[in-house]
């Protein structure tokens, strides 16, 4: 018998433990240890000993983003004990019935939660302010039992009936108590090699608990609004992955992840990073699939619409292992489908769902319920049900997962060996959307020596050769928001001073306005969405994510400046503006939805580096700095502040 376990079964108050498994490892691990905790991701007391850490949601504000502050410390279990035991003895051993729960009740009904989902895609989406928005809800109710038996009897029941969990735990600590069977891998660091697992897209099993057909399967599969949800995630963490890796990172997949009453798509994105494990988490804090893109507003529409603090839902349990001969491991799982028990006897099992253009708020309510599902099962609150049926056969959905790449970038699913040094520098202003972390990979891999800095960061007078004025999410015609208006600012004084410059996405919607053009909403959002248009006679396949764009007749010039007009014929919702030493695009080059990205990205660099290269030799100047139009532009800024 395994003393350890034993140990945490027979005590009236055991010490805090955690009991983890992990993936489909045939032992799982037992860990003793004293709570300390901490409130900053860098003070986690790693080094000679094993570490768990339950790291709550409000620990995003470490990055600057909004949260509800409810003060929850960071949890961390010091290892002094440990033992690993075979799954099949420890489910013997553990408590045969789950802790009775009570009052089953939901804090927001399926009514209000769905009115919650429609503000959010008219208010948020429809607005601008991002791509995609988590918006959680809490199943509550109560239970008499001890935390300790409490946690371990539900354990036994996910172990022995849950399926596809990345970790299947249970952990005690004084006030708090939790036990989960997480899907998601957040991130880890092994040796260097520093992975992260996206989820996204969710299929339903049936009432009786099977699959209900294979063509209900197929049609998932199929949906427009399912891949592009999976796709956004894909992009943000790729942000993620640029920040933390020098390298960038590579996407493998998409798999399929069978539960008991889910089946999710899934990417694995890999690449390889020296920094501190905790520098890795506080960097990627937190997983996009339970928060939304781009993060920072995401935060702030959370913080908008749930009217309370998140607790640890959404946030990590990390594990840092001390390797041998030196260094730290770190494997996180986010903190979803997962109960929590507090030392008043609360339980309470929150979920959310991703909220997209596409999303119809029915749906979106039934989601959050079928993910409430295997916890609350588990917990004693539900029925159980059979296991899926699997009947498609395994080399089909192999086909139909791996034509989901077809349309994606390529440079993000291969090595990324950079191109020689050109030997000129770039500035990159970040405006509120770590997509320019992906950006300025890209543009150092083409050559570039590239300095990224904030929007309120940046000088007027850049040095740098070239400056690339990145995406932001909001409203360019808000001329109250500081963000927008400093972007006029620098994007005026970068055309006064006669340099080069290349504008995306929020940017590009901003130099359009300042060459004269109306700006005005798209009758439907753009988020995530892969079109092929025409870039001055050149087809490009790019994606996009705008509510907003510039309109004007393709081919024309424009009012101000004189930058010659790429725009869809029938619509004129513009596409790309250019003019000498200038150019400007709509679309997410650095987007995995954009496989035509780089090299469409190259041919601007190359376009506007040729015509400094005029200039220098006196050939030809960029003409903006002598329009008196400009100078007009310049001027009425200088005036607004």
């Amino acid at each position: 018998m395994t003393s350890l376990l034993h140990s945490l079964l027979d005590g009236d108050a055991p010490p805090p433990f955690a009991v983890i498994r992990r993936e489909d490892e045939p032992t799982l691990d037992v860990l003793v240890g004293d709570v300390v905790e901490v409130h900053l991701l860098a003070d986690i007391p790693i080094g000679d000993q094993e570490v768990i850490a339950l790291v709550p949601f409000r620990q995003v504000r470490e990055r600057g983003f909004a949260a509800h502050d409810d003060d929850a410390p960071i949890r961390c279990l010091v290892v002094r004990d440990r033992e690993s035991i075979d799954v099949h003895e420890a489910i013997a051993a553990l408590p045969r019935h789950p802790a009775v729960v009570d009052d089953l009740d939901v804090d927001v009904s399926d009514r209000d939660y769905a009115a919650i989902v429609r503000r959010v895609i008219a208010d948020e989406i429809g607005r601008g302010e991002g791509a995609n928005f988590v918006i959680r809800r809490e199943f509550t109710g109560t239970t008499d039992a001890p935390p300790a038996p409490a946690v371990l009897g539900w354990l036994r029941a996910l172990l022995e009936h849950e399926s596809g969990a990345y970790w299947t735990f249970a952990v005690c600590t004084p006030g708090l108590a939790a036990a989960g069977a997480t899907p998601e891998r957040h991130v880890s660091s092994i040796d260097g090699l520093v992975s992260m697992n996206p989820i996204s897209g969710t299929f339903r099993h049936d009432a009786a608990g099977g699959v209900a057909d294979d063509e209900a399967l197929l049609a998932f599969l199929d949906d427009v609004k399912e891949r592009e949800e999976l796709v956004m995630v894909v992009d943000e963490e790729l942000k993620m992955m640029s920040a933390v890796c020098p390298d960038g990172g590579v996407i493998r997949g998409p798999f399929l992840k069978r539960m008991s009453r889910l089946t999710h798509t899934e990417y694995l994105l890999e690449g390889r990073s020296g920094l501190d494990p905790r520098e890795v988490l506080r960097r990627t804090m937190f997983a996009p699939t339970v928060t939304g893109s781009p993060m920072g507003n995401a935060c702030a529409v959370i913080a908008r619409h749930e009217p309370t603090p998140r607790g640890y839902y959404a946030g990590v349990i990390a594990r840092f292992t001390p390797r041998v001969g030196g260094g730290v491991d770190l494997d996180a799982p986010i903190l979803i489908r997962t109960a929590y028990l507090d030392g008043g006897g609360n339980v309470a099992v929150p979920v959310g769902a991703t909220l997209v253009r596409h999303s119809v708020a029915e749906h979106e309510v039934a989601e959050t319920s079928a993910k409430a599902a295997g916890i609350l099962t588990a917990i004693g609150a539900l029925e159980r049900v059979p296991a899926p049926a699997r009947t498609l056969a395994a080399d089909r959905l192999r086909v139909l997962l791996d034509a989901r790449n077809d349309h994606l970038a390529a440079f993000w699913r291969s090595p990324q060996a950079g191109r020689p040094r050109r030997g000129i520098d770039a500035l990159v202003v970040d405006a509120g959307d770590d997509f320019t972390t992906m950006l300025a990979h890209q543009l150092r891999h083409l050559g570039l020596d590239v300095r990224l800095a904030a929007w309120h960061d940046v000088p007027l007078e850049a040095t740098e050769e070239l400056v690339v004025f990145g995406p932001g999410p909001g409203d360019p015609r808000n001329h109250a928001d500081p963000r927008i208006v400093r972007l006029r600012e620098l994007v005026a004084a970068r055309l006064a001073a006669g340099r080069p410059l290349l504008a995306v996405c929020l940017s590009h919607q901003v130099l359009a306005e300042l060459a004269g053009l109306p700006i005005a909403p798209l009758p439907a959002p753009r988020q995530g969405v892969q079109l092929e248009v025409d870039l001055f006679g050149t087809r490009a396949a790019v994606g996009f994510y705008n509510t907003f764009t510039a309109i004007a007749a393709n081919g024309s010039v424009t009012p101000r400046l004189g930058l010659e007009v790429a725009a869809d014929a029938a619509t004129g919702v513009v596409h790309a503006l250019r003019g000498v030493g200038v150019a400007s695009v709509q679309a997410h080059l650095e987007s995995v939805t954009s496989p035509d990205g780089l090299a469409t990205l190259e041919r601007m660099l190359d376009d506007v580096l040729a015509d400094q290269r005029r200039i220098d030799d006196g050939v030809t100047g960029l003409g903006a700095g002598d329009d008196p139009a400009l100078e007009n532009v310049w001027q009425g800024i200088a005036a607004a502040r």
